[in-house]
């Protein structure tokens, strides 16, 4: 079979299809024959170098992919032969065959394609436990999203007007009326002057009940800084590390780790303020949760109230564009990848 490899930590470039050995499942595993990957932010961080839970180079990432199961393993279910599905991939899903835990492959509904599935379960996951599992959205509630033209902003919107929510969002101006159109009630580009002051604004200095921040730093001590009493702020990753790539990786991680707040229970406390981080990946093990959640999700895509967005398709051999795409930030939803 083909995968992409990470050869090196670096840029783009560092991104090589090889020819290898096709895995074999063992024990509850199953391998799906892929027909869509789902690229996201932590692979790139994984190619920079700085991502913690990255396996040694070379190495295979992808986290989510849709195809067809092709084997099983002595300890799963035969049923899975033959079955259109999704799955959630312990890496190894840049390739035209993944091998997976049983326990994260869900059956694909006949509805939805390949590549929509496939934009699906990382993405959709993370915004279910941010806003619902651990944010406990509600009706009335006032939800502030960063990043909200990417994957996981994009089903933070579905999943927040589902639950009665008004949202608002950061985001680069040109992909403002996309938005709107998906739903989001206000936007606002943070390229330009403060948003926690257009966020205040917005608010009538009450601030947000929920806001969900994947940026790290110095901007998560802002988005502390516009919860109302009450409020909670979800962390899920550490894209400003990324920026500028290549060698400079490391430096504006290390600055990164330098900017960030403490947030001490002496003045959470009277402030009457929480914070929660999520990192799929650490919750592995915890299937039972994915799979009711993933119940919930798969619901929704097909009551027709989530819509899984795909931006654009890359095939295999263009898989440096497409790290170089979302790296830019030039992409709204899902960027997939196709054997």
């Amino acid at each position: 079979m083909r995968a992409i490899y990470i050869r090196r930590p670096g840029g783009p470039e560092v991104l090589e299809v090889r020819d290898v050995a096709d895995p074999t499942p063992g024990g509850n595993e199953v391998v799906i024959r892929v027909q869509a990957a789902g690229i996201n932010f932590a692979d790139v961080l994984a190619r920079q170098g700085i991502y913690p839970d990255a396996p040694p180079y070379p190495c295979v990432v992808g986290y989510e992919v849709a195809g067809v199961v092709t084997a099983v393993g002595s300890a799963a279910l035969q049923k899975w032969i033959g079955k259109e599905v999704l799955a959630l991939t312990n890496f190894g899903g840049y390739a035209e065959l993944a091998r997976c835990d049983a326990n994260y492959v869900w059956e694909k509904p006949a509805g939805l394609s390949f590549e929509t599935a496939a934009a699906i379960p990382l993405t959709y996951i993370t915004a279910w436990a941010l806003l619902v599992a651990s944010g406990r959205v509600g009706d009335g509630d006032l939800v502030l999203i960063h990043n909200a033209g990417g994957g996981v902003g994009l089903a933070a919107i579905d999943i927040a007007r589902r639950f009665g929510a008004t949202t608002i969002g950061t985001a680069s101006a040109r992909k403002h009326d996309f938005l709107k159109s998906r739903g989001l009630d206000h936007a606002i580009d943070y390229t330009q002057g403060d948003w926690v002051k257009e966020v205040r604004a917005l608010t009538r200095g009450k601030g947000v009940t929920l806001a969900i921040d994947p940026l790290g730093g110095v901007n998560w001590k802002k988005t502390y800084s516009v919860l109302q009493p009450t409020g909670r702020m979800g962390m899920f990753g550490i894209s400003t590390a990324a920026k500028g790539g290549g060698p400079l990786a490391k430096l504006n991680l290390a600055k990164l780790a330098l900017a960030t707040p403490i947030f001490h229970p002496f003045k959470m406390i009277p402030a009457n303020r929480g914070v929660f981080g999520i990192n799929i990946h650490g919750m592995y093990g915890e299937h039972e949760k994915f799979t009711a959640w993933m119940r919930e999700i798969l619901a929704g895509a097909q009551a027709g109230w989530l819509r899984p967005h795909v931006d654009r398709i890359y095939k295999f051999g263009q898989a440096g564009e497409a790290h170089a795409w979302i790296e830019g930030r030039g992409n709204i939803g899902k960027v997939l990848l196709i054997p």
